[in-house]
C-alpha cells in the first residue's frame, strides 16, 4: 500500500507476529518505526493516512528494548584501562562484538588506575549513538581510585587516592576531564566524599557507592547528596549485619528523599552472587535492580591469563581471578546470560528479567524517554528474542545490526 508522505519520505517498516514489552508485560501488537524512532500507529493512520512500506513478519519473537551495559570493563582481548595507541580500534571491536549480546549502549568502564592513564585514555572516549558500526557508548564510568583500601577487590592499592582540602579539584587533577564521564564510583565514608558527589550529581554524573566500608548512615547521606546507584550489590563491601547492614541497607531504607529511586547493580553470573542473595536483594527492592556484566578483557576469549588495567587476572571456567589469589576480579558472562540466569535464579517473569538489563539502566541514567522502552518517540533500539531469551537479532535505529546465523540456531 501507498504511504503518505506529507510527513516524512522515510520508509515506514511494520514488525508483525510478536509480543512487544510495553508497560511491564508483553503485548501481542505490531511495531511501527521510522526515521530510528517507535512510531505510534494510531497517528500514522488518522493523522497521515499512512500505512507501512515495508512489513516483517517477526514469527512470534519476543521484541524488547536493547540491553544498556552501564558496567563493562572490556572484552574480546580489548582493556578500556589499558592506554595504547590503538585504543579506539579497541572499544570498536567491543562495540561491535556486544551486539550479539543483545547489548546496544553501553558505559565503558575504567578500573582504579594511575591519573596519567585516565588523561590519555578519557580523550578518546565519546558519546556516540549505535548502528552497524556497534553499541552506542553512553559516557564513561570511573571506577575508583576514590574509593576504600579494605575493600579494594582487584584495585590496585597503589594507585588508590582520598579526597584532600581541594577535593573536587582533586578529582579534577586525577581525572583530566568530565567530559565524557556518565558514572563515578567512589566510597562515600571517605572525608570530603559529601561536596564531591554534589559537584559531580550538578554536572549531571551519577554517583554510584562502591568499594566501600559505609555503614548505613554515610551511605543514606551519600544518597541525601544526590548519589543514585551501588557498584555491584554484596561484592566490595561489608557484609550485611542485622545492626547495621550498611550499603546494602540502602534497599529498604526509609531516608531515601521522596521521589528518589536508589538503583543497585548486580553481576547475575552464578558466580559473584549466591543465587538466594540475588533472590533476597530482588524482593527487597525489584525497581533499582540493574544487571551489568563487570565484564573483563577475557569475556568471548579461552580460559588463561588477562589483563584487568594494572593487574593480571586468570580465567578458570567462569571464575575470574587476581593472578595468584582467589580474589574475584570482574566477570566473563554475557549480558544475555545474565538476563537468563537472573530469570532462572529469581523465578521472575520474562519481562522482569528484561527490563532489569534494559529499563532500569535507562531510568538510573535518566534516559528513559528514549532508551530502554519501545514507548512511542523513543529511539527504535530492540531486540529479537525467543522464548527462553536468547537474542536472535539486534536492532539500533531501526537497523538490523546483527542477527544470528540460521546454522548456528
Amino acid at each position: 500500500m501507498p504511504s503518505n508522505k506529507s510527513v516524512s519520505d522515510a520508509p515506514i517498516v511494520q514488525f508483525t507476529n510478536c509480543r512487544i514489552l510495553r508497560d511491564h508485560r508483553l503485548q501481542r501488537e505490531d511495531l511501527w518505526v521510522r526515521e530510528g524512532k517507535i512510531l505510534n500507529p494510531e497517528k500514522l493512520f488518522f493523522d497521515e493516512k499512512g500505512s507501512a512500506d515495508v512489513q516483517l513478519d517477526c514469527k512470534d519473537s519476543i521484541i524488547a528494548p536493547g540491553f544498556i551495559d552501564v558496567q563493562i570493563n572490556g572484552g574480546f582481548g580489548v582493556d578500556f584501562s589499558l592506554a595504547t595507541d590503538d585504543f579506539k580500534s579497541g572499544i570498536d571491536l567491543v562495540s561491535q562484538k556486544i551486539l550479539s549480546h543483545g547489548v546496544t549502549s553501553f558505559c565503558p568502564t575504567l578500573v582504579t588506575s594511575p591519573p596519567s592513564v585516565y588523561h590519555q585514555i578519557l580523550p578518546q572516549i565519546s558519546v556516540r549513538n549505535g548502528g552497524a558500526h556497534g553499541a552506542g557508548i553512553l559516557g564513561a564510568h570511573l571506577e575508583g581510585p576514590f574509593i576504600s583500601k579494605e575493600k579494594k577487590g582487584a584495585h590496585p592499592e597503589h594507585c588508590l587516592r582520598t579526597f584532600e582540602a581541594g577535593a573536587f579539584q582533586d578529582l579534577l587533577a586525577t581525572y583530566g576531564s568530565l567530559n565524557c564521564v556518565q558514572i563515578v564510583t567512589l566510597a562515600p565514608e571517605m572525608r570530603r566524599s559529601s561536596e564531591v558527589i554534589q559537584e559531580l550529581t550538578k554536572r549531571g554524573i551519577c554517583v554510584s557507592l562502591g568499594h566501600s566500608v559505609a555503614n548505613l548512615s554515610q551511605a543514606e547521606e551519600a544518597v541525601q547528596h544526590g548519589a543514585t546507584f551501588i557498584t555491584h550489590l554484596f561484592n566490595a563491601m561489608l557484609p550485611f549485619h542485622h545492626r547495621d547492614p550498611g550499603i546494602v541497607g540502602l534497599l529498604t531504607s526509609d531516608k531515601i528523599p521522596a521521589g528518589r529511586r536508589v538503583f543497585y547493580g548486580m553481576i547475575s553470573d552464578g558466580i559473584h552472587t549466591n543465587p538466594a542473595a540475588l533472590r533476597i536483594a530482588h524482593r527487597a527492592h525489584p525497581k533499582g535492580l540493574v544487571l551489568v556484566t563487570d565484564a573483563i578483557a577475557g569475556m568471548g576469549l579461552a580460559p588463561g591469563r588477562h589483563t584487568l588495567g594494572q593487574q593480571v587476572v586468570e580465567i578458570d571456567g567462569l571464575n575470574t581471578y587476581i593472578a595468584g589469589t582467589k580474589t574475584l576480579s570482574g566477570s566473563v558472562a554475557t549480558m544475555d546470560t545474565c538476563v537468563r540466569h537472573f530469570q532462572e535464579a529469581t523465578g521472575c517473569s520474562a519481562e522482569t528479567a528484561l527490563e532489569a538489563a534494559s529499563l532500569h539502566p535507562a531510568q538510573l541514567l535518566g534516559i528513559e524517554h528514549k532508551k530502554g522502552t519501545l514507548n512511542y518517540d523513543s529511539d527504535a533500539d530492540f531486540l529479537m528474542l525467543n522464548d527462553s531469551l536468547y537474542v536472535q537479532a539486534t536492532y539500533i535505529a531501526g537497523e538490523e545490526v546483527w542477527r544470528q546465523d540460521v546454522s548456528g540456531m
